[in-house]
């Protein structure tokens, strides 16, 4: 299996370093960051933390020299989405894309580009310490499942779920996959926004009462709207909020829209918190609470520019 990895921030880096360890996949990776992809041409893609791993990685700045890939995992940015496909999908002519990425609409945006889509919801997160090195902080599942307007085959999201799992990133190939990325969708918009507006890491929000409390009003919200489409979770986003606040899990973790805000990026609040306002409005569910926190977080980003 031949896989391409675009975006090799922390997420795809994840991805990318532990599929190089099975001989039977061959990886490529796409990034715009010419420093990280040299680093990871010279030496190869380090991860270290929750796990200590080298991985022979080809990675390019440059989509043209990207070969005919059986897979893609796309982990940019979600506002990076359009671009990002616009330039690789010629590498998957005969080969099926899947999102990883955080956020609801972007197995929209690649379906404009290739025909065969896979809906993926990934919980592992870390940080890129320096070119082609990344820092492993928390470990988790990803789920994988057909995208239903241009769904790939199920037997090509078997075959990635068991590369990946024999890689040390646990996944599952579901027949529908839209349960687990609402509670990934949920958790996220209910945490993420909060910490980079405090500064604060996963688990001092959830150890103030006040902001807890919040976490929980915005879980509610996103819930109601994953009901009205029908959609019942996998599992308590309340329950995965918890358990990630322990000190040996992700207490200290800096969500990715923090470290956004601290390097005044672009962040992703409008995939988030604006994504649930969006469905909500879609479906006459009221979330003030959602459009409340898109409204605070835009407005930051616009203090930036201005």
């Amino acid at each position: 299996m031949r896989v391409c990895v675009i975006g090799c921030g922390a997420v795809g880096s994840l991805f990318a370093a532990n599929l190089a360890q099975l001989e039977d996949v061959e990886v490529w990776a796409y990034d715009l960051a010419v420093d990280h992809v040299e680093a990871i041409n010279a030496n190869g893609l380090r991860l270290t933390g929750a796990g200590e791993v080298v991985g022979n990685v080809r990675a390019t700045a440059d989509a043209s020299e990207l070969p005919a890939c059986d897979v893609g995992i796309v982990a940019t940015k979600a506002m990076h989405t359009d671009a990002a496909l616009a330039a690789t999908a010629h590498a998957f002519a005969d080969g099926a894309v899947a999102s990883v990425q955080n956020g609801i609409g972007n197995e929209e945006v690649v379906a404009r580009h290739v025909q065969r889509v896979i809906r993926g919801t990934t919980f592992p997160a870390g940080k890129i310490l320096e070119p082609g090195v990344v820092q492993w902080d928390v470990k988790g599942e990803t789920a994988f499942g057909p995208f239903e307007p241009a769904p790939a085959p199920m037997e090509t999201i078997e075959a990635l779920a068991d590369a990946c799992t024999r890689a040390g990133m646990p996944s599952k190939a579901l027949p529908d996959a839209r349960p687990a990325q609402w509670r990934k969708v949920i958790f996220n918009a209910a945490t993420n926004p909060i910490g980079a507006l405090t500064g604060l890491t996963h688990g001092r929000v959830c150890e103030r009462r006040d902001l807890r409390a919040l976490v929980s009003a915005l879980v509610d919200e996103g819930r109601t709207v994953a009901e009205a489409q029908g959609i019942e979770l996998d599992e308590d986003p309340e329950a995965l909020i918890d358990h990630a606040a322990r000190k040996d899990v992700a207490y200290d973790h800096r969500a990715s829209m923090l470290q956004d805000v601290e390097a005044r990026r672009a962040t992703e609040i409008a995939f988030l918190n604006g994504g649930i306002g969006r469905f909500g409005r879609e479906l006459g569910v009221p979330t003030p609470l959602n459009d409340a926190v898109t409204q605070l977080v835009t407005a930051l980003e616009d203090s930036w520019r201005r």
